[in-house]
Formats: C-alpha cells, sequence, structure tokens
C-alpha cells in the first residue's frame, strides 16, 4: 500500500490574511471620512474669502493666503479666550477628579444609612436634560452675584453625577482585603483613599479627566448665558461670535477652529501617553 504525501494548502492562511485586509481597508476609509472634513477647513482658512465661491473650486490654495490668522490674533481677543478656556476647562476638571473620586469611594466602600437613596437621587439627576437647568441655574448664579466671572464657569459643572458613577465603577473593582489590611494597620479613611485607592484606579481618572476637560473646552450654552464679559468669554462663545447676521467669513471661522483645535489635541497626545505608561505599569505590576 502506497501512501501519497498531500500537499498543505493554504486556505487557512488565506482567511486571516483576507480578514486583516478587509479590516485595513475599513481603516483606511474611516480615516478618509476623518480627514476630509480636516482637510476642508485647512483649506478654507489658507484662502481669501471671495476665492470660496469660485468654481471650480481650489483645494490647493494657491497661492497661500495667511490674512485669516493675522486678522484673528491681531484684532480679536483669541490669546485671552484660549486662556479663559484652559483655565476653567482645567479647575473643572481638577475639582471634579477630586470630588467625584471621593464620592465615588464613598458609594462604593463605605456604609452609611440612606446610601441606595443617595445613588438613586443621582442616578435620576443624570436623566435631567441641561435645558431644564439653565433656567434656575442662572438664577442662582444671578443671586450670589456670580454672573461674569470665573466662578460662574467653575461651579455649575461641579454639580454633574456622571463623574460620580464613573469613579464608582473603577473603585468598585479594587479587592476589598486591600482596604481591610490598612484598617487593621490603622490606616483612616482618607488614608486608605489616598494611599490605596487614587494609585490603583488611576488610569480610570485619566480617562474621566480627559473626559471631563474635553466637556468643558467645548461648552457653549452655558458660557453663552453665564459670562457677557468679553474679558472672560471662552474659545467656543468667542469663536461662535465671529460670524454676524449680514456676513459669514468663512476663512476668519476655519482660521479660528484650526487654532482651537491645537491645545485640546496636544493635551490629549500627552495625556494618552501616560494613561498607556499608567496601564502597562499596573499590568506589570500584577
Amino acid at each position: 500500500m502506497k501512501l501519497r504525501r498531500v500537499a498543505p494548502t493554504n486556505s487557512g492562511l488565506r482567511k486571516p490574511r483576507a480578514a486583516i485586509a478587509l479590516a485595513y481597508a475599513v481603516l483606511l476609509v474611516g480615516v478618509a471620512v476623518a480627514l476630509v472634513p480636516f482637510l476642508y477647513v485647512l483649506s478654507t482658512a489658507l484662502k481669501e474669502t471671495t476665492s470660496l465661491f469660485s468654481y471650480p473650486p481650489d483645494w490647493i490654495p494657491s497661492p497661500v493666503y495667511w490674512g485669516n490668522f493675522e486678522s484673528l490674533l491681531a484684532d480679536h481677543p483669541f490669546v485671552r479666550w484660549t486662556f479663559n478656556t484652559l483655565f476653567v476647562a482645567g479647575a473643572v476638571t481638577a475639582l471634579k477628579l477630586w470630588f467625584d473620586s471621593m464620592a465615588g469611594y464613598a458609594l462604593a466602600k463605605m456604609e452609611f444609612t440612606g446610601k441606595r437613596g443617595v445613588a438613586l437621587l443621582f442616578l435620576l439627576s443624570v436623566a435631567i436634560p441641561i435645558s431644564a437647568l439653565i433656567i434656575p441655574l442662572f438664577f442662582v448664579i444671578r443671586y450670589l452675584g456670580l454672573l461674569n466671572t470665573y466662578w460662574a464657569l467653575i461651579l455649575p459643572p461641579l454639580a454633574n453625577p456622571l463623574g460620580i458613577f464613573m469613579a464608582r465603577s473603577f473603585i468598585v473593582s479594587i479587592p476589598d482585603d486591600l482596604e481591610a489590611s490598612a484598617r487593621l494597620d490603622g490606616a483612616s479613611e482618607f488614608t486608605i483613599y489616598r494611599k490605596i485607592v487614587l494609585p490603583l484606579i488611576r488610569p480610570g481618572l485619566v480617562v474621566l479627566g480627559m473626559f471631563t476637560f474635553m466637556l468643558q473646552y467645548t461648552s457653549l450654552i452655558w458660557p453663552l448665558i453665564a459670562v457677557q464679559d468679553s474679558k472672560r468669554q471662552v474659545l467656543a462663545v468667542g469663536i461662535s461670535g465671529l460670524q454676524s447676521a449680514f456676513l459669514q467669513d468663512w476663512g476668519l471661522l476655519s482660521a479660528g477652529m484650526l487654532l482651537a483645535a491645537i491645545p485640546i489635541t496636544v493635551i490629549f497626545l500627552v495625556v494618552q501617553r501616560a494613561f498607556v505608561v499608567n496601564d502597562l505599569s499596573g499590568a506589570l505590576k500584577e
């Protein structure tokens, strides 16, 4: 009886390669969809307004026109808007990380009377739309004499309970044995929170901080109502004020949007690197 040698087939290798090729194709389409609007805004910012309506359209500006950026920086307080936005967003993020992590620790690890009621109250408050809170918030801020101040932009966002539930979800996964061991050693609740809980949930706090910062960086409705002083306006309000009812300077608006995207992009890249480092260090410790 003769045994025939069966040649190996590549059918098992073709399927993964086909799947990888399809995945890359989908990613390329997604990148193109994301880049086309950005490239269009970049092209608009580098053109004169009169050349925007030429036909056929010139996708590549020739010559490059820098007048939109010069007008934005010289004729409008863009640098002041950027400072106000970074200051308010940074203050809100820092305070919310502190308050939300402490409240999340209390809801996740501590036992107290009315704990379920407090959690339910927070959960119900998340469902309230911001449009229903604007008028009461305005009257409260006006009664306190905080209109046209930084406090009017910083204090109301601190009441958003969504960050508390996010912090609680991070802290619940921490084993109770770590806290029990610390209590046996005489550690207080604040010491456990500061020296055990915070280091373990650092990657989660980075995610919560980035989410909060981006939400405040792009906030428009409340800053538009709470602040009318041009010295305390934020980027979203300032850029929206560049357009008028009778004149739309699309080149100036595009330049403003491009410059406004630079700080948040840099911060995102820095925070993303810190998040990856923290995540890897936690995995190596395990």
